[in-house]
């Protein structure tokens, strides 16, 4: 006979199971067929209700974001705060900007628009330092966007998403290294914070590309361009839709901009994966080398091993 324990365990897992599949989208579709009358009225009732309650976890996690955003903006010093204050677009980068002034340009509503090159040559040689900024920048970006356009945001901004991870990462390696007990626990908290944000990054450039029919032809899209759980994928799988997310986040910023289009020619020659309009899966991604290099682009698919089949 198993223990208490194990039951409780086995029935937590069972309904968390079933509150999963009742949220599921796969399952809302299979009860759409027409019903009876009484049975529609109250299923209309039951959908009704489920909106409320949708729109109520909405504004808890709007709420949850600008609390979040506004704590740790107050923790930054006045200088910094001000040289990154949202501007309007085009107050510093228009179409004809040079790099550096992108580069090192406030952040502005609607986004600026920052290609994969651009990105890498302002990585790279900061040993990822600008990359900070950029993350910095993208996510109060999309903030201050969302709280234009609706009134509610699903990120916590700027402050909200790098500053929690940076304070943890600065107090948590020394507590480390001197051994002092919650050193670890700090740094494994600022490492989940940052990739449940690279999540949440993804799922709404996904919500961006898509949100408008004159927006999708333009990027030449019909479906979402990223997986989101390829955040968690380890390196460098992480990267491959990493590098995606910054090529369709600017991308889509150039469209609302109204800017023409400029050939990138990291993503659309060097790393045709990144630039790609059709969202792969990884058993495609591994047996299409026309996928991985502008060298491997002639490359005839694996075909011939079947764990890479569909």
């Amino acid at each position: 006979m198993a223990a208490p324990g194990v039951v409780r365990h086995q029935a937590s897992l069972i309904i968390s199971t079933l509150l999963l599949l009742v949220h599921s989208s796969v399952v809302s579709e299979a009860f759409t067929a027409p019903l009876p009358n009484t049975i529609r009225i109250r299923t209309s009732n039951t959908q009704n209700n489920a909106k409320a309650d949708s729109s109520s976890s909405e504004d808890a996690i709007s709420d949850f974001c600008q609390g979040t955003n506004e704590f740790w903006k107050n923790l930054v010093i006045e200088p910094v705060r001000n040289y990154v204050e949202i501007q309007p677009a085009e107050s510093t980068v228009t179409a004809t900007s040079d790099a550096l002034t992108k580069l090192t340009a406030p952040p502005e509503r609607p986004g600026i628009p920052r290609p994969v090159w651009l990105t890498i040559l302002g990585s790279v040689p900061t040993g990822l330092i600008w990359y900070g900024y950029y993350k910095f920048s993208v996510e109060e970006e999309l903030y201050q966007y969302e709280m234009q356009e609706t009134g509610k945001v699903s990120g916590a901004g700027g402050y909200g998403t790098l500053f929690p991870f940076v304070y943890a990462i600065l107090i948590g390696f020394p507590l480390t290294l001197l051994h002092i007990p919650g050193g670890e626990l700090l740094i494994e908290a600022a490492g989940a914070w940052i990739l449940l944000g690279q999540v949440n990054l993804y799922k709404r450039v996904n919500e961006l590309c898509m949100e408008e029919e004159d927006i999708k032809a333009e990027l030449g899209l019909t479906d979402p361009p990223l997986y989101e759980w390829w955040a968690l994928l380890p390196p460098p799988l992480d990267v491959v839709v990493g590098l995606r997310q910054v090529h369709f986040l600017s991308e889509f910023w150039r469209v609302k901009r109204g800017y023409p289009s400029e050939k990138d020619v990291v993503a659309d020659e060097l790393f045709p994966f990144i630039s790609m309009k059709d969202r792969f899966t990884l058993k495609q991604f591994f047996r299409r080398p026309k996928y991985w290099f502008w060298f491997t682009k002639e490359w005839d698919d694996f075909n011939d091993i079947s764990f890479l089949q569909d």
